[in-house]
């Protein structure tokens, strides 16, 4: 199971059965739109609250990859989710509605890949036979807790990112043989990589470190070649990150074909949405993987990928307290099981 320092191999292959995706009025008006199970109007979603909409963004999600299924709330094992808001509390609340044995988890932007690894852990050592996985954003529920509410207006500097309205979630399952059905099959859990940064309008070069860091660790713990992939794919590192990062990579002398090398904060939006350096977010690796990235998968596109969410672990008290911003990328490798 473990390889190398920091990775772990999934032989039992654990199967994505389904997935379940919705999303915000922006995401409706984005490139990926039709990726998407279900997608709001406005960003309320009949809600008196942001955070409320931001937890039926979650529920609704489940109920869509439910659907898709032969399977109950009571045949799911557990639950293994987060988001970016005080204490998970959109989160733990649809816990509550589903009745899902729950472990929350905080992982900032990269709570998907490390949901998705730790279940495909269980999966694999068969401590259950289906988990629910995933993670969820509100870009109004966001912005108002980390920089200014929507509502005043203010202006942002080109490196800032435009937090998604999303949840993305997926059921892992046991494989008993299944086929044309997308497997995960290693993940490399990733360090605490902080660079002095301080701007937390410019996330994606604080995180592009970190996901470099994982990136080579996979590499070196796995012993294979970039090469291997057909895609690896940042979680949110945006125009920004995503160069540096890709700088990086190379300085440390791993090839990797720039044309494979992509960010779910980029693939998620329009060229004219107003969304500066590119999109972010705990539900932007989320929907875009469990959306977006796994349709491709199986309309043949991809065969392997390597999806590499990355994570700003600040908070508001610690960004007034001047501290800088420690960052985090966890990689999961996704095969078709053919």
């Amino acid at each position: 199971m473990l390889k190398g320092k920091q990775s772990w191999v999934f032989p039992n292959r654990p199967v994505i059965t389904a997935t379940g995706v919705s999303g915000g009025p922006f995401e409706a008006n984005g490139k990926l739109a039709a990726d998407f199970d279900i997608l709001h109007d406005d960003l309320w979603m009949g809600q008196d609250s942001y955070e409320k909409a931001h937890r039926v963004l979650m529920e609704e999600a489940t109920q869509a990859v439910l659907h898709k299924t032969n399977l109950l709330e009571e045949d799911i094992h557990f639950f293994i989710a987060g988001d970016l808001v005080n204490q998970i509390t959109p989160t733990s609340m649809s816990a509550r509605t589903n009745q899902i044995p729950y472990f929350g988890i905080f992982g900032a932007c990269s709570t998907s890949m490390e949901g998705l690894a730790l279940a495909s852990f269980m999966i694999n050592y068969q401590g259950a036979n289906h988990i629910l996985t995933g993670a969820a954003s509100h870009n109004a529920a966001i912005e108002k807790q980390f920089r200014y509410p929507t509502e005043y207006g203010g202006q942002k500097p080109p490196t800032a990112q435009w937090t998604i309205t999303g949840a993305g979630v997926a059921i892992l399952s046991k494989n008993e043989g299944h086929s044309n059905l997308p497997v995960t099959t290693s993940a490399t859990i990733g360090k605490v990589v902080d660079m002095g940064l301080t701007d937390p309008f410019n996330m994606g070069g604080a995180m592009a470190p970190a996901a470099a860091d994982t990136i080579i660790a996979h590499f070196k713990d796995l012993q294979i070649d970039p090469s291997y992939y057909d895609l690896i794919v940042t979680g949110d590192l945006g125009e920004i990150g995503q160069s540096s990062a890709y700088e990086l990579l190379t300085n440390a002398g791993l090839k990797i074909d720039q044309e494979k090398f992509q960010d779910c904060g980029l693939l998620i939006y329009k060229e004219d949405q107003p969304v500066n350096a590119g999109g972010s977010g705990a539900g932007c690796s989320a929907t875009v993987l469990y959306g977006h990235l796994l349709n491709q998968m199986k309309l043949g596109k991809y065969k392997k990928i390597l999806v590499v969410a990355t994570g700003a672990l600040l908070s508001p008290l610690t960004f007034q307290q001047n501290e800088t911003i420690p960052c985090i990328a966890h990689a999961v490798s996704i095969e078709m099981n053919n």
